[in-house]
């Protein structure tokens, strides 16, 4: 057993910080919660609250690189758990973030859908099923 209990935050680096601060506060709806900034008063990395214990982190890239194409090694997609799937696209839609595929049901049990940041980085939307195979085997392991 591990003493980890969460995933604190993610840090993603970004190409136009602004923009993408604009994405993730005024688009899908994280607060900003601080900046860092240099001593010559430039901002290099901007705190967002996702919850009070999780945290998305914007710094810039050294790299005009866009996010690694889907496939390749290393992080592909992160996730964010929605409550209602289709109140939350809507929500984005009228946010102006379209989602990169339609609402669907997927082999795990749970709805979901896709959208992409402003750097190409792909999130996933899922929608928890109150009987799907995340569930059934947290049940299994704490055997109940």
């Amino acid at each position: 057993m591990t003493g980890i209990t969460s995933l604190g935050h993610l840090a993603l680096k970004v190409r136009d910080l602004e923009a993408s601060a604009k994405f993730y506060r005024d688009q899908v709806g994280f607060a900003e919660m601080s900046r860092l900034r240099h001593d010559n008063g430039d901002t290099w990395l901007i705190y967002l609250r996702i919850t009070d214990e999780q945290f998305l982190e914007l710094m810039i890239s050294d790299s005009p690189e866009p996010s690694p194409a889907d496939g390749a090694t290393g992080t592909t997609h992160f996730c964010f758990t929605i409550a209602d799937l289709d109140i939350e696209a809507a929500r984005l839609s009228a946010n102006g973030i379209a989602l990169t595929s339609p609402i669907k049901l997927g082999e795990d049990g749970n709805r979901g859908a896709w959208i992409v940041d402003p750097d190409g980085n792909r999130i996933e939307l899922m929608e928890m099923s109150p009987d799907c195979i995340q569930y059934r085997a947290i049940r299994a392991l704490k055997g109940s």
